[in-house]
């Protein structure tokens, strides 16, 4: 049958809007324990970037819970399905050429290792925000520490669920050490190559 809409013979692809934005899609993944300054370092990279010229989208707990996974708890089998969620949302916005950064605790390996398959090997970087518990727990900025410790949130990772560290992360930054901004900069310093048009 012939086609009556030959149009959609050359649609666009990734690389043409690569091209119109100037930049190559990747998504960034940030995980770490809940306080670990995962949101913190990611909002503030944004920044960074769009300041000089690229186009961001955060993604993170705040802005997927209250919409498009506000049905999901933090049990194992809640976060991987909010995981998985956020990885295919991810991989359309890299589609459009839309650098991603992905705020998550996503504490498995096995939870990171399948978002990485879904986003695609070579789009994804994890960033490992190495932060102690004790320091996160006495930050406590959204109070979900003290919920799992009087028991109102059950599965919490950190408390009575594990925490998996990658064995591999493609950047490591200990937020028990460094400033924000000192944070911020080092990620930049990782991230920028990797989104430039050669």
């Amino acid at each position: 049958m012939e086609n009556i809409h030959p149009i959609f013979d050359k649609l666009l692809n990734k690389q043409d809007k690569e091209q119109f934005l100037n930049q190559k899609a990747k998504t960034f993944w940030f995980t770490g324990l809940s306080g670990s300054g995962k949101s913190t370092i990611a909002q503030g990279l944004e920044k960074l970037l769009f300041s000089k010229g690229y186009f961001i989208q955060v993604i993170d707990g705040d802005n997927t819970r209250a919409g498009i996974n506000k049905n999901l708890g933090f049990s194992l089998e809640d976060r991987q399905e909010n995981i998985r969620r956020v990885a295919e949302i991810a991989k359309l916005f890299n589609e459009a050429g839309v650098i991603c950064l992905c705020s998550f605790v996503s504490p498995t390996i096995a939870i990171r290792k399948h978002a990485k398959e879904i986003i695609g090997e070579d789009m994804f970087y994890e960033i490992f925000v190495d932060t102690p518990l004790e320091v996160c727990e006495a930050r406590d900025v959204k109070g979900l520490y003290k919920k799992a410790r009087s028991g109102m949130i059950k599965g919490f990772t950190g408390i009575d669920s594990p925490f998996e560290a990658p064995l591999d992360a493609d950047l490591i930054i200990k937020t028990n050490d460094l400033s924000i901004e000192q944070s911020v900069s080092k990620v930049f310093n990782f991230v920028a190559p990797l989104i430039q048009i050669d």
